[in-house]
């Protein structure tokens, strides 16, 4: 057993795919099959159903995997622990993101980051928050740049930075003339939310005090993928939203006039690094 059969075998895993893991691998695709076949001999147990597309792990290879996963992270460890003696920061970072955060947090830091750290190879994904937390306690992701709390005791939580929530609104809305504004002044039947799985739709439901996301007497229901959509849809002179202060770093003057920040206390979301 050796580790570049363990990688090809998560390789497969991640992939669902043997020729899309070989191009991962930068092999072909019958060295990593053949590769992949010697482990399972030597194991005697067969680790994938190759009779289904896309291929699936067998139960014995679903433990198997996750012990790879185990032994490869520890690999990891051992040559960070070498670089980190010879002084320098080397190795592979895999980093989940969520997408209410990915588009804005990330270009203040990322090019600064490579140039100080040009020997970490990172790798960056973007995930809502359910796939980020298991994907650490897979071994799956390194880190994870959310909002939190998670309230998940085998995940740790290292606070950065409490951001700012601000509403985005047409003309046409009744809050438009407000200097400042309360969450009660927004009409629940002109706010446009994120589709279920964002972690940001269920806090501004909350902030709203919205028992459900389709107000009696809407005529039309559309349910957001991004941020940006939303903001699109209010800048056509239809209903609101409410956005993370970061998504108005790039805002024309034009849109910045659509921006409405919120009476004391200003509500916010807390943003942190989860390993």
């Amino acid at each position: 057993m050796t580790l570049v059969q363990l990688e090809y075998v998560v390789a497969v895993d991640t992939y669902r795919h043997f020729a899309t893991a070989a191009d991962k691998c930068f092999v072909t695709q019958p060295s990593l099959s053949m590769q992949i076949q010697k482990l399972e001999e030597e194991l005697a147990v067969k680790l994938f159903d190759r009779s289904k597309q896309p291929v699936v792990p067998t139960e014995i290879g679903e433990a198997v995997i996750r012990q790879a996963r185990l032994i490869l992270n520890q690999a990891l460890v051992i040559k960070e622990l070498i670089s980190h003696k010879k002084g320098e920061l080397a190795g592979e970072l895999r980093l989940g993101v969520i997408p209410t955060l990915a588009p804005y947090l990330l270009p203040l830091f990322l090019k600064d980051f490579l140039q100080k750290y040009p020997k970490i190879k990172l790798r960056i994904t973007e995930m809502t928050t359910d796939q980020i937390a298991a994907d650490l306690k897979n071994n799956k992701l390194d880190a994870g740049l959310l909002v939190t709390p998670l309230n998940d005791s085998s995940l740790k939580e290292n606070v950065l930075f409490y951001e700012e929530l601000v509403a985005y609104v047409s003309k046409s809305s009744g809050v438009y003339r407000k200097t400042y504004v309360m969450p009660n002044d927004i009409d629940q039947e002109q706010l446009w939310l994120l589709e279920e799985g964002h972690c940001f739709r269920s806090q501004i439901l909350n902030l709203c005090q919205m028992r459900n996301a389709q107000p009696a007497g809407t005529t039309f229901e559309y349910e957001a993928g991004s941020i940006e959509t939303l903001r699109r849809l209010v800048e056509q002179d239809n209903g609101v939203t409410i956005i993370p202060e970061l998504a108005t770093l790039d805002l024309s003057v034009k849109q910045q006039k659509l921006v409405r920040y919120f009476d004391a206390p200003a509500p916010v979301r807390e943003v942190s690094l989860v390993t």
